[in-house]
């Protein structure tokens, strides 16, 4: 089940978008995205209430088509919002933590680098890995280097059965490749808030990497 939620992750922040997030959400939820992540971090993000009143608004719209809706580093607003889960990084609040403070009924999704991480998660229950950065990105200020499709290959020959998705400068051009590296899923920021029609980039991606996934039998 969760493999299957991780294939379209859309991960999306006021600050990386052109237009009304809103507008863009509505893009991409008909484009066929499987998830959703509000990460509301960069120069200029919104704060306290006004971020509370996006995310609010983000959320209805997944709740109305039944996409989880996962926050960022961001417990609190998670937990005030009843939200489907948490995502953290490395350098964020503790996976085990978090994993105390919403309880085993919300998902919780880490990013790591490397298969020690992945172990780690594994350990404090994490509901999925997100794996990154595969290519370089220019879409988050604190992007650690390239590890590129090996290290996708690499975790899947030790830990076959988590759920990973992967991130990092991924595009339509390499999503493919991604996939059958051995990722179940992608997360994109730029390929979706980028481009220029985005419900239709949304359908090419949501088809590319379905038909790798079902070329896999996955």
């Amino acid at each position: 089940m969760m493999k299957q939620k991780l294939s379209l992750y859309f991960v999306m922040g006021s600050v990386d978008c052109t237009k009304d997030p809103l507008a863009v959400l509505d893009e991409a939820i008909e484009g066929g995205i499987t998830m959703f992540q509000f990460r509301e971090k960069g120069k200029g993000a919104l704060t306290g209430i006004e971020k509370y009143r996006l995310a609010e608004k983000l959320l209805e719209r997944c709740l109305a088509h039944n996409i989880p809706f996962i926050v960022n580093d961001d417990v609190d607003l998670a937990l005030a919002l009843q939200a489907d889960g948490v995502h953290v990084g490395q350098e964020d609040e503790a996976a085990e933590r978090v994993r105390d403070r919403i309880g085993d009924h919300k998902y919780l999704g880490v990013s790591v680098h490397n298969l020690n991480e992945v172990k780690k998660a594994i350990a404090v229950r994490a509901d999925y890995v997100g794996l990154g950065p595969i290519f370089p990105t220019v879409s988050k200020d604190d992007a650690k280097q390239a590890c590129g499709l090996t290290m996708i290959e690499h975790i899947r020959a030790h830990e076959k059965h988590v759920p990973l998705v992967a991130i990092g400068g991924i595009t339509e051009q390499t999503s493919k490749q991604v996939i059958e590296a051995g990722a179940d899923g992608i997360a994109v920021i730029s390929a979706i808030c980028r481009a220029k029609h985005i419900c239709e980039q949304t359908k090419r991606l949501y088809e590319i990497v379905m038909r790798t996934k079902q070329k896999g039998d996955r």
